[in-house]
């Protein structure tokens, strides 16, 4: 079906095309899709250690363990930086800054692998779309700084790409419980309705913030994120 579409004058007074619902679905689905090649599947932010200590040991325990990361940790972080990222690059300002900040938010060595390992497989994979890459062409990409100049740059509503990167977080942490906890697939699928309202109320908020949103209170998932660097038998890279 050919999509229609519409035009909008922005704040500095730039024609920009908005694409349609349809389309945008469409791009979405297939950036944050598990078969996108980020390498998501190897990553569990920490939540390895987490089960491995037994602070999560059902799906109750999971739910609140994302929730909080999602309005308090380092979800709603990168949601911030994504936001950042969407409006510079949709006002053609470098983002370079950007990038950088999200490399000093990562709160361990294995984060800043997390996040900068599936940032630069997502600016690989982009290719078919068009490149995505830093003004001055070096340094990291982290993956929200990927994500968010990538959906300035395709025209994406930014609460709408906010949703979607946010619902790819939760989804790729609730299969890694999937297979640590573990919980059937039923769980998991019940985890990802709990935290749907999370995911949109933290991509409207965070669709109004700045840099100066910037924080989390997280400190146990950040904790384990570092004590899983050292743990000796494990699954997953983070």
């Amino acid at each position: 079906m050919d999509t229609i579409n519409r035009t909008a004058t922005t704040a500095t007074g730039n024609i920009t095309t908005i694409m349609t619902d349809a389309t945008t679905l469409a791009r979405l689905m297939t950036w944050l899709s598990p078969a996108f090649p980020v390498g998501a599947f190897a990553y569990s932010h920490g939540l390895e250690r987490a089960i491995h200590d037994g602070l999560i040991a059902d799906r109750l325990a999971l739910v609140a363990w994302l929730h909080a990361l999602l309005e308090h940790g380092s979800g709603w972080n990168d949601a911030v930086l994504l936001a950042e990222t969407w409006r510079r690059t949709s006002a053609g300002e470098d983002i370079a800054e950007v990038a950088e900040l999200g490399e000093a938010m990562a709160g361990s060595r294995e984060r800043h692998m997390e996040t900068t390992l599936q940032g630069g497989a997502f600016v690989d994979a982009m290719t078919s779309w068009g490149t995505v890459e830093l003004a001055d062409g070096e340094g990291a990409m982290p993956y929200p700084v990927a994500v968010g100049t990538a959906s300035a740059r395709h025209a994406v509503r930014l609460e709408e790409a906010l949703v979607a990167y946010l619902h790819a977080f939760a989804s790729n942490l609730v299969q890694a419980s999937v297979r640590l906890v573990p919980l059937g697939q039923r769980d998991g699928v019940a985890a990802l309705a709990a935290l749907e309202p999370v995911v949109l109320r933290t991509a409207r908020r965070a669709s109004a913030s700045t840099l100066d949103d910037l924080g989390s209170c997280t400190l146990i998932a950040d904790i384990m994120s570092m004590n899983h660097e050292t743990q000796y038998s494990r699954v997953f890279r983070s």
